[in-house]
Formats: C-alpha cells, structure tokens, sequence
C-alpha cells in the first residue's frame, strides 16, 4: 500500500500536474525533459511540419507563377532595348569622355582668369576652325592621294616583282607568289569586289550618312556635357551619404582629372605619331605622305598599342615602293617609338593615371572585341577609372584591416 503523503504536495494538497499525462509521451514529437530546445528550431518544425518545401507551400502558386513569367519577360524587353540603343549608348559614353579630356583645358584657361563659359566657346570655335581647315585643305588632298594609290595598284604590284626583295621572296615561296599577287591585284582593280567587300554603293552611303550623323550628336552631347559638368559632379555626390561626400568628390576629382588627363595625353601623342609618320614618308620621298599621316593618327591614338600596329602597316605599305626606304623608315620610326615611351609619354602623361601596359592590351582587346574601334579606344580610360577606383576604395580598405 502506498504512503498517502508521498503524493502531495509539499503544502499538503494534491498536484494535479504530477497525475496529468503528457498527450506527446509516445510520439515522434517527444522531448527529453532535459534537452532546451531552441525557438528558431521550433519555428521552423512548427512551419515546415508536413516537411514540404517553400514553393509548395506558398498559398497563392498561380500569383508566383505569374509574377515570375512578368519578371523573365521584362528582363527579356530589356535586353533588347539595351541592344536596340547601343549605339545611343556609344554617342553618349564617347561624349562623355570627350567632355573629360576637354576639363582639363577648360581649368587651365580659369587658371588664367577664363571663365568657364568663354573657356568653352573658346574651346569648340577652335575646333570648329580646325576641322573647316581639315575640310578645306586636307580632304582634297586626302581623297587624291586615296584615288592615286587605287589607281597605281597595278603600277606598285609590277614595280614589286620587280624589285630584288620579290627576287628573295620568290626563290623562297616559289612561283605561287606570282599566281597569288595577280590574283590579289585583279581583285583589289575590280570596284565591284570593293563594293562587295563594304557591303555595295547603298549600304557605303547609309554608312557615311550614319557616321556624320553620330559625330554632330556626339559634338553636341560633348558640348551639353563640358558645360554642366559640375553640376552633373554635384548632383551625382547627393547619392553618397552626407559624411562620406568629401571623400567621394576628391576621388570623383581625381578620376575625372586623371581621365581627362590621359585622353588628352592620347591626343597629344597621336598628333606627334601623325606629324613624325607624315615627315618620314616627304623625307624618304614615300607616297601618300598626308594620307599616311591621318592613318597614323586614327592608329596611334589607341597607347601602345597603337604605334606598334602602324610601324607594322606603314613599312609593309613602303615596301611596295622601296625596300630600302620601307627599311629605313621602320629604324626611323622604331626609334621614335622608344622616344615616345621614355620621354614624351611620362612627360605628357605626368598628370594622368599609370596603366600597366598588360591592362592596356587587355582593355583594347575586350574593347575592341564588344565595339569595334571605337571599343578599344574608350577602354583605356575605362580601365583606369576602375584601376584608380580599386587603389582609392578597395586597397585602402584592405590597408585598414590589421
């Protein structure tokens, strides 16, 4: 028989919770006594207690479904507007870059007491007369000289196989040289081939058309843009919070300055390849002296890269007229190209930012890959503002961690 007392409590009366069962005692939801469970564990038992995932548990699948097809088909519209405005995209980074390269001149004129607006109209009335005596005096020419050099291909090509150099290069490759250079000069004379390679007359002339219509928008882009440059600086500084604001617009300064920098750099430069190619090719009686200096400049202004594709292009195109003046100029030029290197190029680009020069293949590559020419020439400066973006933000940072 059972002591009564051992059943009470301790102030003498019953307890009920010592007689009641527990309803879990015998299941799978049964607990020790002395194990705590957490209550981010019983939650989650308690929402996923028939162990379905969160999609099939959602209450409205149907909504889900729906909003997500909405969210692909958008994402969809958008890439091909993206597509569809590329070229818009173009115009507007290439006046944006231009805008840059132009501050700097603009800040030296305030420097000497220009303010910006006539800074400005003094700027683009400058270069406004430079490319009416471009028009003038250099297109004329330039499309003669283009007319002469069509025209004398026959004449180069038969001067060619007669030259000592040919001699050389035929008793190496044998007599397929001379079934190869006629049938490259019958191809080069016929104008149907040239059409055929550019796409015919009409797609030449949409092309053209196109190319004069982007350069008027991206001079008046340019111009909009050199002229609210600050306020465009200012306004973009609203995005950053208000104790970070200084920090931001000394770096913002810094890339725009070193941007700006570098492209007229770039600029400089080209003209010097430009007016060094044209000398070379009047000193050593080459023909085509004018064109062969605008070629130089629409090369060279990519760095690097540039100078070392016209040394290439230019002394295979001398090669035809002399092989002895293609030599001389490729000495010639080769030495300026190591001048341009280790004197004119620190000095012109004292202000800008350094690049390694593996950046600067790497960007021209990519850059040219996506766009073509205009690619590879708006990648250097691309790849400098994320090269100085990652020393001003990323390295200090890591800087800051001990």
């Amino acid at each position: 028989m059972t002591d009564a007392s051992s059943m009470q409590s301790p102030s003498g009366a019953d307890d009920p919770t010592r007689l009641a069962a527990d309803p879990a005692l015998g299941t799978d939801a049964a607990v020790p006594g002395d194990v705590a469970v957490p209550v981010a564990t019983t939650v989650a038992i308690a929402e996923n207690a028939q162990g379905r995932p969160f999609w099939a548990r959602l209450d409205n699948p149907f909504t889900v479904g729906l909003l997500l097809t909405l969210g692909g088909l958008v994402a969809v519209l958008l890439g091909i507007a993206l597509t569809n405005i590329a070229t818009i995209l173009v115009y507007i980074g290439l006046a944006a870059f231009a805008a840059l390269g132009l501050d700097p001149v603009i800040k030296w004129l305030g420097r000497h007491g220009v303010k910006r607006g006539w800074a400005i109209a003094i700027i683009f009335l400058t270069g406004f007369i430079i490319a009416v005596g471009v028009l003038l005096l250099v297109i004329p020419t330039l499309v003669t000289q283009i007319t002469q050099f069509i025209q004398n291909i026959p004449t180069t090509i038969t001067n060619f196989e007669k030259s000592d150099f040919y001699k050389w290069l035929e008793s190496i490759f044998g007599t397929g040289l001379t079934s190869l250079i006629s049938d490259v000069q019958k191809f080069l004379t016929d104008p149907k081939n040239i059409a055929a390679i550019s796409g015919g007359l009409l797609k030449v002339g949409a092309g053209i058309a196109t190319a004069i219509s982007g350069a008027l928008i991206v001079v008046v882009l340019t111009l909009y843009f050199t002229a609210s440059l600050p306020g465009i600086k200012d306004s973009l500084m609203k995005f950053a919070p208000a104790r970070r604001r200084v920090g931001v617009r000394a770096m913002t300064d810094q890339i725009t300055d070193s941007v700006g920098g570098y492209l007229m750099g770039m600029v400089i430069l080209a003209f010097f390849n430009s007016v060094v190619a044209t000398i070379l090719h009047l000193v050593l009686g080459l023909p085509y002296p004018l064109l062969m200096g605008v070629l130089a400049f629409s090369i060279t202004i990519i760095p690097l890269i540039g100078p070392v594709l016209y040394w290439i292009v230019a002394t295979i195109i001398a090669l035809f007229t002399s092989p002895l003046s293609a030599l001389i100029f490729a000495i010639c030029y080769l030495i300026y190209i190591q001048i341009e290197a280790y004197v004119l190029t620190p000095r012109v680009m004292n202000k800008a930012i350094e690049i390694p020069g593996s950046l600067v293949v790497i960007g021209a590559l990519i850059g040219g890959t996506l766009l073509g020419f205009i690619g590879a020439l708006v990648a250097i400066p691309v790849t400098a503002s994320i090269l100085l973006i990652i020393k001003q933000v990323f390295f200090k940072k890591q800087d800051a961690k001990v």
